[in-house]
């Protein structure tokens, strides 16, 4: 398992809210610079589906992020299965002002766990700087 954590220095209901929308998501998830998340869907429960797109902003590469929810405790923990079947979670843990995020995934046999670990690192920080420069 692979197991990605950071300390995002905003209340928990909000690293919630900005985590899980899709209007929000398209604007964090994002490993670098020159990619982009043109499309997101989320239904957020269990049995419901979601799908980010991550591309290249050149459209030179791009996958599609799915799977289905297996467990959600709001403002705590969301549990997945991706489509080929690895699981995942990300867990929310409440620290006052700040929260720290944790996510854990089977990694992809086919990729180099490090660059996996890498990317998610990656999409984490994102998400981290976005939430705590997020203006309402």
């Amino acid at each position: 398992m692979i197991k990605v954590q950071n300390i995002i220095k905003a209340p928990i209901e909000k690293v919630w809210e900005l985590w899980t929308l899709p209007e929000h998501i398209m604007n964090w998830n994002i490993p670098f610079a020159d990619w982009h998340t043109p499309y997101a869907e989320n239904d957020l429960k269990v049995g419901g589906k979601f799908k980010f797109t991550m591309a290249s902003k050149d459209g030179s590469e791009g996958f599609d992020f799915e799977g289905v929810y297996t467990r959600i405790e709001k403002c705590s923990l969301i549990e997945y299965r991706l489509l080929d079947n690895r699981i995942a979670s990300v867990r929310f843990e409440n620290l006052n002002t700040e929260t720290k995020l944790t996510e854990t995934f089977e990694p992809e046999a086919n990729l180099s766990e490090d660059m996996q670990e890498q990317f998610c690192r990656a999409v984490i920080w994102k998400f981290k700087e976005y939430v705590e420069n997020f203006k309402q």
